[in-house]
C-alpha cells in the first residue's frame, strides 16, 4: 500500500481549501514555474553543450530549485485534490502536479540538492564516456557509429565492451543512492514507488498501464520472433557457427547497434537475395548530393511546412546545435528543445550525414513542432498527451521517407524506385529498426520498475538487465560480464538521464496508428508500406488540431481526434509488415526458432 503523502498543515497552505483556492494555488504555480524553466532550461543547454564543472554546478543549482518547487507544488497539490467540486482544469493540473516529477525528492533538508547532483554528475559521466579500439579512446558518437559499419566480431566485441565498462561501471554506486532518495520522494507524494509514479501518468492505473503494455507486447511478439529467426540464421551464415550459433540467442555486438535495440544497420547482412538490393542506399543518396548537416535539418523542416505547417522560427536556426563542436565535450545525444516554452525552439544533436540521423532529423523536428503548437496551453498542459505522442509525431513523419519521398524531395531519380518485387527488401529494412525496437523499449523500464519497487535488490542490478535482454530480445553479451562490478543498464543513455522508456515502446506503436490514419486522409490505395503523404495539407491540419490540445485532455482524447479511435493497437503495424511476416515465416520452416 502507497504511503500517505506527506503535506504542510492547512494552515501552512498558501490558499484555503475551497475550489477558489485550488484554483488560485495552480495559477500562482503556474506562473512561478514557468518563469523558473526558462532560466534552468538555459542552465540545462549550456550543460548539455558545453560539458564543465561549472556548467555542471550550474544545471545542478537550477534543477535543485526545480525539484525543491516541483515537490513542494506535488504535496500541496495531493491536498488540494481531495477538495470537493473541482472544476476540469484544476482536477486535472492538480493530478498532473501530483505526479509530474521524474524522480521526486523528499522534502528534508538537503535532499533535492543531493538528487541533483547525482543525476547531474551521472549525465556528464554519460556525455564524457569513452570507447576503445586497439588503444585508441573513441568518442561515444563515433562508437555508436562504428558499431554499425565494422563487421569484425573481434573490433564489434571491444567497442562493446569497452564502452559498457568505462561508461556504465563507475555509476552504479551514485545510481543505487539516486534511486533510494527518488523513492523516498515519491512515497511522500503517496506512490509506492517511483515506477509506480511514472505509470499513473497515463490517465490510468499503473496496474492499467502495465496490462496494457503487455498486451501490446503480446499483439507484436509473433511477429518479432520471426525476426530474430531469419537474422539470427543469416547472422550465423555470415560470420560461422563459433561466431553466432544458429540456434539460441543472438551475440548483442553483431546487431550494428550498441544496444542491440535497432539492426537496420547490417541490413546488408541479411538483405534477402534478389528483392534485398532495394536499388537505392540513403546514405550514399546523401553524401552524393552534397548535402551538408544543415540542409538534412532544412529537408526535414521542409516536410513540416510541405503539410502546411509554418518554417520554424530564425533563432531555431542561431542557436541548434548541429554538428559536434571539436574544441569541448557535449552531450551528443539528440534531442529537441523549446527553451522558453514559447518559440526559442532548437535541436541538439552531433548529425553525421547518414540515413540513420537523415530519420533522426524528422523525429527531433517532430518533438518542436508539438512544442510549438500547444505553446498558448497553460503551463501544466505544455505537454504531450502522453508522452508516447511526444516520440511518435516524428516517427509517424519519418515512416513517410519512403522512396517516393525520396523522388518528391529531388534524393532519387524517379526511374530509381524500387518496383513491387523489393517491397520485401523495404519491410525488412524498416522491420530491422522498427520491429527490431520494440522488446527493448519494453525491457528498459520493466528493469526499472523492478530497480524501483525493491524486486531487483542493487546486487541484482546486471543480472536482472542481462536476464531481460535474454527474455524479451533474444540478446546476449558479447563477453562475460561480472555481476558485482558491471553495470550495463548505465552504458544506455536514458538510464543515468532517467528519461522514463516506455514513451519508446508506445511511440512504436503509435506512429504506425498515425501513420494508417494520415494515409486514409490522404487517400493513398496501394501498400500501406509506400504511403507518403508529404505535401497533404489535409492531414496538416489534422495533425495540428491534435498537437495543440497538449496535455489538457485525456489521450485517448487526442488519439480520437486524428485517427477516429480511442484504443492504442498494435494492428496498423501487423497490416504494414504483414506481407513480411508471411515471407519471413516461409524462410523460417523447418529452423529451430526461439532461444
Amino acid at each position: 500500500m502507497a504511503a500517505a503523502p506527506v503535506v504542510a498543515s492547512e494552515d501552512a497552505l498558501p490558499y484555503p481549501l475551497t475550489t477558489d483556492g485550488a484554483r488560485a494555488f495552480v495559477a500562482a504555480a503556474e506562473k512561478d514555474l514557468f518563469e523558473l524553466l526558462d532560466i534552468a532550461a538555459r542552465a540545462q543547454w549550456v550543460n548539455s553543450t558545453y560539458i564543465t564543472d561549472d556548467s555542471d554546478r550550474l544545471a545542478s543549482y537550477f534543477g535543485t530549485i526545480l525539484t525543491e518547487k516541483g515537490v513542494d507544488y506535488a504535496s500541496m497539490a495531493a491536498k488540494y485534490a481531495e477538495v470537493d467540486g473541482l472544476d476540469y482544469d484544476t482536477a486535472r493540473k492538480l493530478n498532473i502536479m501530483r505526479g509530474s516529477l521524474v524522480l521526486a525528492a523528499p522534502s528534508r533538508d538537503g535532499a533535492a540538492a543531493e538528487l541533483n547532483d547525482i543525476s547531474t554528475k551521472l549525465g556528464s559521466l554519460y556525455g564524457k564516456g569513452k570507447a576503445e579500439l586497439d588503444g585508441k579512446e573513441i568518442a561515444g558518437v563515433d562508437a555508436e557509429e562504428m558499431m554499425g559499419t565494422l563487421r569484425d566480431p573481434e573490433d564489434l566485441k571491444q567497442l562493446w565492451k569497452s564502452w559498457h565498462e568505462n561508461v556504465g561501471r563507475p555509476m552504479k554506486s551514485d545510481y543505487v543512492r539516486m534511486v533510494e532518495i527518488a523513492n523516498e520522494g515519491a512515497r511522500e507524494l503517496g506512490y509506492a514507488d517511483t515506477g509506480a509514479m511514472w505509470r499513473s501518468q497515463y490517465d490510468m492505473s499503473p496496474e492499467e498501464f502495465s496490462a496494457m503494455y503487455d498486451r501490446l507486447w503480446a499483439e507484436t511478439k509473433p511477429l518479432y520472433d520471426d525476426l530474430h529467426c531469419y537474422v539470427r540464421s543469416e547472422l550465423s551464415d555470415y560470420y560461422g557457427n563459433d561466431v553466432q550459433a544458429a540456434t539460441g540467442a543472438i551475440r548483442a555486438d553483431l546487431l550494428g547497434n550498441m544496444w542491440a535495440q535497432e539492426w537496420g544497420n547490417i541490413y546488408d547482412i541479411v538483405a534477402p537475395e534478389g528483392a534485398g538490393d532495394i536499388g537505392y542506399d540513403l546514405t550514399d543518396l546523401i553524401v552524393k548530393s552534397g548535402m551538408d548537416e544543415r540542409e538534412m535539418v532544412r529537408v526535414g523542416e521542409r516536410f513540416y511546412t510541405s503539410i502546411g505547417l509554418d518554417p520554424l522560427p530564425a533563432s531555431f536556426w542561431e542557436k541548434s546545435q548541429f554538428t559536434k563542436p571539436q574544441d569541448r565535450e557535449v552531450v551528443c545525444h539528440a534531442s529537441a528543445w523549446d527553451v522558453d516554452n514559447v518559440d526559442d525552439l532548437r535541436i541538439k544533436m552531433c548529425i553525421k550525414r547518414n540515413a540513420d540521423d537523415f530519420v533522426t532529423i524528422h523525429h527531433e523536428l517532430g518533438h518542436n513542432y508539438y512544442q510549438r503548437a500547444y505553446n498558448g496551453q497553460p503551463y501544466y498542459y505544455l505537454n504531450g498527451a502522453n508522452d508516447g505522442f511526444h516520440e511518435a509525431i516524428g516517427d509517424f513523419v519519418a515512416l513517410s521517407v519512403t522512396p517516393e519521398y525520396l523522388v518528391q524531395i529531388g534524393l532519387l531519380d524517379k526511374d530509381k524506385v524500387p518496383s513491387a518485387d523489393k517491397d520485401i527488401g523495404l519491410l525488412l529494412r524498416q522491420a530491422m529498426d522498427k520491429v527490431a525496437f520494440l522488446p527493448f523499449g519494453l525491457l528498459v523500464d520493466k528493469w526499472r520498475w523492478g530497480v524501483f519497487d525493491g524486486s531487483t535488490t542493487p546486487a541484482e542490478y546486471e543480472t536482472s538487465w542481462v536476464d531481460l535482454k535474454q527474455q524479451y530480445q533474444g540478446i546476449t553479451p558479447p563477453v562475460a560480464r561480472d555481476p558485482l562490478v558491471d553495470f550495463d543498464p548505465g552504458a544506455k543513455y536514458h538510464i543515468p538521464g532517467n528519461t522514463p522508456y516506455a514513451r519508446y515502446f508506445l511511440a512504436r506503436i503509435l506512429q504506425f496508428q498515425f501513420y494508417k490514419a494520415a494515409c486514409d486522409m490522404s487517400g493513398w490505395d496501394g501498400p500501406l508500406h509506400r504511403c507518403s503523404f508529404y505535401g497533404n495539407k489535409e492531414v496538416g491540419a489534422r495533425l495540428d488540431a491534435m498537437l495543440k490540445m497538449g496535455a489538457s485532455k485525456p489521450w485517448p482524447d487526442a488519439l480520437e481526434a486524428f485517427t477516429g479511435t480511442r484504443e492504442m493497437s498494435a494492428k496498423p503495424m501487423l497490416e504494414y509488415f504483414a506481407p513480411l511476416h508471411a515471407w519471413l515465416k516461409d524462410k523460417n520452416k523447418g529452423k529451430d526458432c526461439g532461444w
